[in-house]
């Protein structure tokens, strides 16, 4: 791994926290991702799952971790199952986790190897009476490919039906949106890689350049600084392509006059960052251009603050809603008749700021959380509202990080990425 040795006290509490949840009696199962195919003999990048990282610090395929509190023998309340390594992985694939090792990680002092897993699982089973199995019910959720760890829940369900089920998910829930100091301080380091990677791009920007290059510059400096790389697609979107909200394909000019829409954040340790900031192609905002940056950073700096503890999440839009409406009347784009005639399924606001304003961020760059819960201290929050306007040829986006304070405004961890219009426009004209 790129990244430096997380403290795996992180991990013994994470263990911790989802142990104290559990039913009495129970154990819970979690697997690691499958390395999935493209062709041939080709694959794409590992990525761990996260709720195994999550409990354990283990960044490698072919791992299960067990939790089993209750269980009568000691050894077996936390048990790590690793892939076997030998001198030849290790000529071919390089270093895997020794048990010595993936102590050092997690903190988990029982460590098998994967061959062991039958005998020593049905051990298990045979003293417990629930199994917590793991899915993946994040409100955006859209899975078409079965995972490894869903082949498991399968798998499990038929060898087990005397067994009951209950989920692992409401507890991670809870737990992941909360985040450790140890935590924080990971992702502040993602939000400073995404800060270099910005400012070389507002030295690097100027008419012609190809959003493609763009990406590449973001790219170079986030693995330059031990980021596996971006935590998310890319969105590189020059004049109009800011109108689309989820524009990848990064391969238009850039032209004099246009706006350049960059929502890119880098990864580091599996923890993500998530920035948009909005710049001009030349080195400068017109008239126009910035009355609408400044209206979107009012907005975002007024929905900010109300990002405290107990702070619900539909009334939080709501007010949002309102705001930006205000700001599109300053603006001219919206009427008092278009607001008195709305439709308060789809306000008028909505025609030029469609999204959400902020969601959770962590391990998922769109993390784990309960919507329906008031806010608490140590969510961590994205806040990104924006106007898109075709007719006039640009959107404009803004997006930081903040996490959500015991006492006072949240602290954001974007806070040193310049914002201000007088700050882009000073660091492109150097």
């Amino acid at each position: 791994m790129k990244y430096d040795l997380i403290d795996r006290q992180l991990f013994i509490k994470n263990r911790k926290g989802f142990m104290d949840a559990m039913k009495p009696n129970s154990l819970a199962v979690f697997n690691s991702n499958d390395i999935y195919p493209i062709g041939a003999d080709s694959t794409m990048p590992f990525q761990q799952n996260r709720d195994l990282f999550y409990l354990s610090g283990v960044d490698q395929e072919e791992s299960i971790l067990v939790l089993f509190p209750d269980c009568p023998k000691a050894k077996h309340r936390e048990i790590l199952f690793l892939k076997e390594t030998n001198e030849h992985i290790a000529v071919w694939e390089g270093e895997k986790l020794t048990k010595e090792k993936a102590l050092e990680v997690s903190g988990v002092e029982t460590v098998y190897w994967l061959q062991e897993w039958n005998k020593v699982f049905y051990e298990l089973m045979t003293q417990a009476e629930t199994i917590y199995i793991n899915t993946n019910e994040h409100y955006r959720a859209n899975v078409e490919t079965e995972t490894r760890e869903a082949r498991f829940n399968k798998k499990i369900k038929e060898q087990y039906p005397a067994h009951s089920v209950a989920k692992s998910n409401p507890i991670l829930q809870r737990l992941r949106s909360v985040k450790d100091p140890i935590e924080l301080d990971i992702m502040q380091q993602a939000c400073n890689i995404t800060e270099k990677g910005f400012k070389r791009v507002l030295q690097f920007t100027k008419p012609g350049v190809m959003e493609y290059e763009i990406e590449a510059e973001f790219m170079h400096e986030f693995l330059r600084n031990r980021s596996k790389g971006f935590a998310y697609t890319p969105i590189v979107a020059s004049g109009n392509n800011a109108n689309v909200l989820h524009y990848v394909v990064n391969n238009a000019e850039c032209k004099a006059g246009d706006l350049i829409l960059l929502d890119i954040g880098a990864e580091y340790a599996n923890y993500s960052s998530d920035m948009t900031r909005t710049i001009p192609v030349s080195g400068r905002f017109t008239d126009r251009q910035k009355e609408v940056y400044n209206a979107v950073l009012r907005v975002k700096k007024e929905a900010t603050k109300m990002l405290t503890p107990g702070t619900l999440w539909g009334p939080y839009h709501e007010e949002v809603g309102k705001l930006m409406t205000s700001e599109l009347l300053g603006l001219g784009l919206l009427d008092k008749v278009d607001v008195q005639n709305e439709n308060k399924d789809w306000p008028a606001y909505k025609k030029y700021f469609m999204h959400g304003t902020s969601h959770h961020i962590g391990l998922d760059t769109h993390d784990y959380g309960l919507l329906h819960e008031p806010m608490q201290a140590n969510n961590v929050f994205t806040v990104e509202p924006g106007i898109y306007i075709p007719e006039e040829g640009f959107g404009i986006r803004l997006e930081d990080d903040v996490v959500i304070q015991e006492n006072g405004e949240p602290f954001n961890l974007m806070r040193n990425i310049p914002l201000e219009v007088e700050e882009i426009e000073d660091w492109m004209n150097r």
